[in-house]
């Protein structure tokens, strides 16, 4: 009988299924260490690398021992100083010193022996644009290394006041608003890559140290140099506590702080959030919003803490524990840093570990050996807890990975040198020969990538895809070095695994967290269980569910009916620029006002559909520039002109950026954002190749040999894309806009692409690709990122996602003015074209007055400020906003060094009208551009032959609007 069921077949297919898997899982775990490609190696001389790291600034000292003496600085005998004043009587403090944005001072200091010291700080943000507080330091006139240049400290935010309640029956979060007080800093790595304070290297005998400001003024209460001092361990903290004075009389002792009670944070943008995602979230919501946590997406960054205040209702010794959540990121561990007081009590508090986990986890605090939990004495009354986002041991990872891709993006400029962009396959460059040094740093990078792989995949437990990346490059680099004739065959993968690099480091620094709430129990109270099981997610899921069908997600913070004061706005933005907008209303503009706003989010061809049908809303936001001169000339918006307070209202905006919503003697919007071009640069790459910035487009063309030499090149926004929202041709009407030309005559009822200022103006354009050969289609961040395109034109708001999207680059680039026209005075024209994005008010709307008062609110200096840093706060610096009242822009979160490039560049802006049938004036100069960069037509024919084109079209728009 046995022989019936037995299929040789089968037993064939599973013995090869169990080799293979057996294969599979021992070859994986011999893959799994890498330690024979590096051991025995010295890793620490890549010879490719900066000089000026704080790394390496540690190697050029090493030996030298770690100072033992204090030394307080008396911070007013100063021995030079500038932009700094003394403040009697301040904060609780007899005198304290002021330093101003733009200021120095300078300090003469004696040590009686040499070595290592910390920096500490003792500092009051004062108000300002509050932005992060930087300073940089050097010693004996010099900035010791990368990172001192640019020394970062906290400002404290919080609640403004308690939350509320919409009539919907969602909470509303408080505003955030500064709560400076007194802050004790370390001088540190602003990115956090270094866990410790920077170790700074003092000489014996007299030295000057120097503090000069950056960005914010603050006073500051005391600076010390101190002795390199590590936390005890948790046994040798305990033993030095007086701990017959914490003895609990009271037994079974649970405080609970729920998460979002915190009441200071480092940055606006931990503010309490919602989660509907989880039935153990405490107190959970599955239809309305309930705050119910904080952190989240948002606590991210090195360096970022949330305080709460517990209440104590005696001196004793106390546990602590963390409601806490890392369900972000797979294979990463989230690090906290945990603060009692003011003070980290023991090195096992340095940095906590949060582990993935998609659901909610208690952890309490326990010593190293993971046996025993801890306890902390509390003083009774009020005490603080904070915890600050850290790397652990993962910032010295971060640190070689910096360091790696800067060194490999200088690797792959070097092979550009030789091969260019697009490698000839079939030619053997003989890179081995040429550059054996490259092949040197290749062989060593490669061993460095290697430890790296294992250093990932020991700290995380497995093998990520941050790994994974890492280890392609390695092979790759060791393949190079057998192999070097498949360097030029390869070189845009190497290209593309080096961006991966970077990308790899970026997802490695962030450390997301979520925390319901922090309990403090004595010892002998019992822990809770946290309730995240099968059967309450399975609830929480079904009456999400059914709660989907009766509530309206569209309609955002208080609704209304129709009344004599309550007005309908669409924003065709995104919901969390809808949210913000419409908590702004309920709590500032309502009160004030009386008129009631519903706020709904549409998308954009909604609009239209809509005002035809007489069911539009009074006014939309946040709509294209064409749009109200395009409803304009169809009767159905507002002139806004017509206010008697408008002149009034537009003071506070540039003239340029109304141009596009004036037409026919009247206005038809106004501006909500502006955008225009600056100038990106790579400092690091110009000093390499010892050329200075361009003020003038004829200094672009000299600096174009010397850089297309080195096979980089500069970036100039072309119409060669397929990609509708791609196509530029900004920089030829920034040529045009310098000679004094104009895209339409007064009256808008023709195109002037014909006169010869126009044809001069787009001859320059086209030569900059037809001639000197400037990439027509290119990825600009990221090869600005790899040194690629060392000099590119683009929009200002580039520099916020560059600052997010490549750390590695930090001190490293920069923005200025545009290259412009010198005239025959000397002056250097700059003008550049602006866009926006509008409001307007519908023909239809019957109470137009009370929507006019809305519009002067909504772009006025303080609602557009607010409205702006709350956006910051809540989707980071990647999404700073471009607001168009220069008021407002002027008190956002920009540094002094760029504010000052964008003042001047924004008083350069160039608005362009609006006009029936514009549309064909950008469809046809990019068909033009297009003509001449792919069949290398005449620039002067081409041109006029589509301005014909254009006006005909012109014309005939003019005529089906009734139109002279």
């Amino acid at each position: 009988m046995m022989r019936r069921f037995f299929n040789p077949q089968v037993a064939i297919i599973t013995v090869v299924v169990i080799a293979f898997a057996l294969f599979f899982l021992f070859a994986g775990r011999q893959g799994s260490d890498f330690s024979e490609k590096y051991a025995g190696f010295d890793l620490s001389g890549a010879s490719t690398g900066r000089t000026n790291t704080y790394s390496r600034y540690l190697e050029r000292y090493a030996g030298v021992p770690n100072g033992t003496q204090d030394i307080p600085v008396n911070i007013f005998a100063y021995s030079s100083a500038s932009g700094v004043s003394i403040l009697e009587n301040f904060e609780n403090e007899a005198r304290v010193l002021r330093t101003d944005e733009v200021s120095f001072v300078e300090y003469r200091i004696n040590l009686e022996e040499a070595g290592f010291y910390f920096i500490n700080i003792e500092y009051f943000p004062l108000p300002s644009r509050g932005i992060t507080i930087e300073r940089s330091f050097l010693i004996n006139g010099e900035t010791p290394f990368l990172g001192a240049d640019r020394l970062a400290f906290q400002r404290v935010w919080g609640d403004a006041g308690p939350s509320r309640f919409d009539n919907q029956g969602n909470e509303i979060r408080s505003q955030q608003v500064e709560k400076p007080q007194w802050e004790s800093a370390w001088f540190k790595d602003s990115l956090g890559f270094i866990t410790d304070p920077y170790s700074f290297y003092f000489p014996e005998g007299e030295s000057v140290i120097r503090l000069e400001g950056i960005n914010e003024p603050i006073a500051i209460r005391s600076i010390s140099i101190k002795a390199p001092d590590h936390a005890l361990s948790y046994y040798d903290y305990i033993a030095e506590q007086d701990l017959s004075s914490y003895q609990n009389t009271r037994s079974n002792v649970q405080l609970k702080i729920q998460g979002e009670r915190a009441v200071r944070r480092s940055d606006p943008s931990l503010y309490p959030n919602y989660d509907r995602s989880s039935g153990a979230t405490e107190p959970p919501s599955v239809a309305r919003i309930r705050l119910n946590m904080i952190g989240g997406e948002r606590w991210r960054v090195s360096g970022q803490w949330i305080e709460w205040e517990v209440d104590v209702p005696e001196d004793g010794l106390y546990r602590l524990s963390f409601k806490g959540r890392q369900n972000y990121n797979r294979g990463f561990v989230s690090n906290r840093s945990v603060f009692i007081n003011g003070q980290t009590p023991c090195r096992e508090l340095s940095a906590i570990p949060f582990t993935y986990n998609n659901k909610w986890q208690l952890l309490t605090l326990r010593d190293n050996d993971n046996e025993e939990y801890m306890v902390f004495p509390f003083k009774r009354g009020v005490n603080t807890v904070r915890m600050q986002a850290t790397l652990g041991d993962m910032g010295a990872i971060l640190n070689v990975i910096e360091e790696s891709v800067f060194r490999l993006n200088g690797i792959y400029r070097k092979i550009l040198v030789l091969t260019g962009t697009e490698p000839d396959i079939y030619r053997d460059y003989r890179v081995e020969y040429v550059y054996p040094e490259v092949i040197e740093a290749m062989a060593l990078e490669s061993k460095i990538l290697y430890k790296l792989v294992d250093d990932l995949t020991r700290y995380s437990g497995e093998r990520s895809a941050q790994a994974a990346s890492t280890l392609t490059l390695a092979r790759q680099l060791e393949l190079f070095v057998r192999r070097p004739d498949k360097i030029p065959r390869t070189l845009t993968n190497f290209k593309a695994n080096i961006s991966s690099l970077g990308d790899s480091m970026l997802a490695l620094s962030q450390s997301q967290l979520d925390i319901d709430f922090l309990l403090l129990t004595s010892a002998d109270a019992k822990l809770p269980k946290i309730k995240d099981n099968f059967f309450v997610s399975a609830s929480h899921e079904i009456r999400s569910f059914l709660s989907s069908f009766f509530v309206d997600y569209n309609n955002l913070g208080d609704v209304y009916r129709n009344g004599n004061n309550v007005i309908d706005v669409w924003m065709l933005a995104g919901r969390d620029q809808s949210t913000i907008l419409k908590s702004m209303i309920d709590d500032t503009f309502t009160p004030k006002t009386g008129i009631r706003v519903n706020v709904k989010l549409v998308a954009a061809d909604a609009v239209l559909p809509s005002v035809v049908a007489g069911t539009g809303p009074d006014m939309a936001l946040t709509v294209p520039q064409g749009d109200p001169v395009n409803f304009a000339i169809r009767k159905a918006v507002v002139d806004i002109s017509q206010f008697p307070d408008y002149e009034e209202v537009i003071k506070e905006l540039n003239p340029s950026v109304v141009v596009p919503f004036s037409y026919a003697d009247g206005v038809w919007g106004l501006p909500e954002t502006q955008y225009f071009h600056v100038m990106f640069y790579r400092k690091d790459i110009l000093e390499e190749l010892n050329i200075d910035l361009p003020d003038t487009w004829d200094d672009l063309i000299n600096i174009l040999p010397i850089i297309q030499k080195n096979n980089m090149n500069v970036g100039i926004p072309s119409v060669a894309t397929n990609v509708a929202a791609n196509i530029d041709f900004s920089n030829f009407m920034a040529h045009m806009f310098q000679r004094g030309g104009s895209l339409y005559n007064k009256e808008g009822s023709r195109t002037l692409l014909d006169g010869e200022i126009a044809i001069e103006a787009f001859d320059v354009y086209t030569k900059f690709f037809t001639h000197y050969k400037t990439p027509m289609v290119y990825d600009f961040l990221n090869r600005f990122r790899t040194g690629e395109m060392p000099l590119a034109f683009a929009d200002y708001t580039n520099f916020n996602t560059l600052e997010v999207f490549a750390p590695e680059l930090r001190g490293l680039w920069g923005f200025s003015r545009m290259p412009g026209l010198k005239k025959a005075n000397g002056v250097i024209d700059r003008s550049v074209p602006t866009g926006t994005l509008a409001t307007m008010i519908f023909t239809n709307s019957k109470k137009q007055d009370l929507a006019w008062e809305f519009m002067k609110w909504w772009i006025s200096a303080d609602t557009q400020l607010r409205f702006g840093r709350e956006l910051e706060s809540i989707m980071g610096a990647a999404a700073r906003y471009p607001t168009a009242n220069y008021e407002a822009f002027k008190r956002l979160s920009w540094g002094s060094e760029q504010m000052a490039v964008l003042d001047e560049q924004r008083s350069w802006t160039v608005g362009t009208p609006e006009v029936p049938g514009g549309y064909f004036v950008s469809r046809h100069i990019t068909n033009a551009v297009r003509r001449i960069l792919n069949e290398g037509m005449d620039t002067r024919e081409t041109l006029l032959d589509y301005t014909i084109t254009i006006n005909d079209e012109l014309i005939k728009k003019r005529k089906e609007f009734g139109l002279e």
